[in-house]
């Protein structure tokens, strides 16, 4: 247009886009105007990484090249359309659905909660509503759950979205949600029914609303849904920087905060601040220049105890919430591990829950933009490249409008088995594999480790490890992200490595273990990675995060159990993150154990007493364990026909 009719670019954008986008159905024109109102903030970013990796290199390849000018490409279109899309969606969405952006809804005690409500337009009855619950300032699905044949509702924590009162993450939210139901359930536009849905804290809320069982709650969908004192703000019952940072962020509304928060570099100097200045753990806001009160409460409670029980549900409480539930996480969110314990807890105190479990090669930001081809270096299989936002609202449909169940979801456990490109299905989990894989922990040499041995070994023996506590020589260490790698730098770890697979094998499903040692201390925090090394060298992690837990905490997470220094004993563990990998011949098994001591974490320094109360100078005397050889892990495993 802009060459045949000597048109302005903009004219030619608005006239395209009004002659293309209104002719779609709701949920395509969604698509399509979420795409088109993509920031070119984040082009310009990618352009930016995608230069950074060049400048160094004295020649380009052809792919990374035609790779360069497509990143230019992108960042050039939206910054031309970029400025013009908004007001055009914004007639668009006038004419697709009403919009009510200033409801406040009472609750018992006399709070007022902001919310947004989207109708479609084309309704012609009372509908099913779709409610997102969350901390968060924004409006990210309302219009999608609308673009459903959903009403969408955002509801939002006291003290958001212009709502009176003051940010307290998790307090109200389960009380709060449940007032917001009983609202929706009222309204002339609802047919009474409601779902609550949401990734992180807002899978988080819909749990917490699910244990107030209101009325009207027939179902929840959450993705990686926060499990408050289980995986956030800590991880087996070890407090995580990220913890201080999160909270600081949420509790401030100054806009200035908000990129503060995005600012890597600014949190990495505050992490190696406190971890060279050997301090008290519970010291990191004192030397930030900004105290947080809510930080300190939650380190005031550092077993599972009554403060982080009564925040969603506990032990029987689960046995009551019988509405259906799909839970969507996976092998390399952070947030895995309050997914699982979600769907085992229900699980184990209802047999007969109607809950649903899928899990793949994801992280935590997959529900945002949707599975990766490449993810952390790592080539994802391509059956794993599923819509999740497109199942999420099947299964809806299948709650409320009585469609087919989504072929995805034939099991109770619905799992991507990397490497074989598949999914596959399960009752349970010890149903995934066909037993466990025994593997002790054998002294003898292996490579740049120790052997990982199918038997134990008739002769006793130890390894011994020693951990500098004081040491902070290595403050600028951080552990790599890369899910693939050609090498693996362990620091304060020991590696354990099998002989070469002879047959296909899958693992699948939790690793469980216990450990026979002896150290010197009251309590160590420890880590286990799991990898494949494949036949050519390279290194890839059958989860991620590591899986880490505080020994006092391993039997029990709301009951402290010190260790006994100087004696020999037994800690069995079963990690809260679960794989599916099917490993080649020729593949080795690698397990990586070690000590958390990093700047990015609570440091344990073994005195029995409060953790975040102990210092540097409680870390004198090192840290010294001998593992014994009666150590063993046990793999979920099977073997595989060819």
């Amino acid at each position: 247009m802009e060459s045949d009719n000597r048109v302005a670019f903009g004219e030619g954008f608005a006239k395209a886009y009004r002659d293309v986008v209104p002719r779609l159905n709701d949920q395509e024109a969604f698509a399509v105007t979420q795409w088109l109102g993509t920031s070119p903030g984040v082009y310009r970013y990618a352009l930016q990484k995608a230069f950074e990796q060049q400048r160094a290199e004295d020649s380009i390849g052809q792919a990374e090249a035609v790779a360069l000018v497509w990143a230019y490409l992108y960042y050039d279109a939206y910054r031309s359309f970029g400025p013009i899309v908004g007001a055009l969606d914004v007639e668009e969405d006038h004419r697709r659905y009403i919009v009510d952006g200033q409801v406040l809804i009472k609750t018992r005690d006399g709070a007022s909660i902001a919310a947004v409500v989207v109708r479609p337009t084309s309704a012609s009855a009372p509908l099913p509503t779709l409610l997102e619950f969350t901390i968060y300032d924004s409006l990210k699905y309302a219009k999608q759950c609308a673009s459903h044949g959903y009403v969408g509702i955002v509801a939002y924590t006291r003290g958001v979205h212009g709502s009176p009162g003051q940010v307290v993450p998790y307090q109200n939210d389960g009380d709060d949600a449940r007032a917001v139901i009983d609202w929706i359930a009222k309204q002339a536009w609802s047919d009474g029914r409601v779902g609550m849905y949401g990734e992180g804290y807002a899978g988080f809320a819909a749990w917490a609303a699910a244990n107030r069982q209101p009325p009207a709650l027939k179902a929840i969908a959450t993705s990686g849904p926060s499990a408050p004192g289980i995986d956030v703000p800590m991880g087996g019952n070890i407090f995580q920087n990220s913890g201080y940072r999160w909270s600081s962020y949420v509790t401030n509304s100054k806009a200035s905060d908000e990129s503060g928060y995005y600012d890597d570099a600014l949190w990495r100097a505050l992490d190696q601040k406190w971890y060279s200045s050997g301090a008290r753990y519970r010291d990191i806001g004192r030397l930030h220049g900004k105290p947080n009160p809510i930080f300190i409460r939650w380190l005031n409670h550092p077993s599972y105890d009554r403060y982080w029980q009564q925040m969603i549900p506990y032990r029987e409480q689960f046995a009551r919430i019988n509405i259906p539930i799909l839970t969507i996480t996976g092998y390399y969110a952070g947030s895995e591990p309050g997914a699982l314990y979600y769907f085992t807890q229900h699980h184990r105190f209802n047999p007969h829950a109607d809950h649903t479990l899928v899990i793949g090669p994801y992280d935590d930001a997959v529900m945002q933009r949707g599975p990766l081809a490449t993810l952390q270096g790592y080539t994802v299989d391509s059956a794993a490249i599923v819509d999740l936002h497109e199942l999420r609202y099947r299964w809806f449909d299948h709650v409320f409008k009585e469609a087919a169940m989504p072929s995805l979801l034939a099991g109770r456990i619905n799992y991507e088995v990397m490497g074989a490109n598949e999914w596959q299905h399960a009752a349970t989990l010890d149903a995934m594999a066909k037993g466990p894989l025994r593997f002790y922990l054998d002294p003898a040499a292996s490579g740049e480790g120790h052997r990982l041995a199918l038997r134990k070994s008739a002769k006793a023996a130890f390894i011994r490890q020693t951990v500098n506590l004081a040491d902070r020589r290595d403050a600028g260490w951080t552990p790599s992200t890369d899910l693939i790698s050609s090498s693996l730098a362990t620091h304060n770890d020991i590696m354990f490595v099998s002989e070469p697979l002879t047959k296909l094998t899958e693992v699948n499903g939790v690793l469980s273990g216990r450990l026979d040692f002896t150290v010197n201390k009251m309590d160590l925090d420890l880590n286990i990675m799991l990898y494949e090394r494949l036949a050519g060298g390279d290194y890839i992690r059958l989860f991620s995060p590591t899986y880490e837990v505080r020994a006092s905490y391993a039997r029990d997470r709301v009951r402290r159990h010190l260790l006994k220094s100087g004696e020999r004993q037994e800690l069995t563990f079963r990690s809260e993150r679960m794989t599916s990998r099917r490993l080649q011949p020729g593949s080795r098994l690698v397990l990586v154990l070690g000590v958390n001591k990093r700047p990015d974490r609570e440091i344990n320094y073994g005195t029995g007493e409060d953790v975040s109360e102990e210092s540097i100078a409680d870390g004198r005397i090192p840290l010294k364990i001998r593992w014994h050889n009666d150590s063993y892990v046990d793999m979920p495993a099977r073997r595989v026909n060819p």
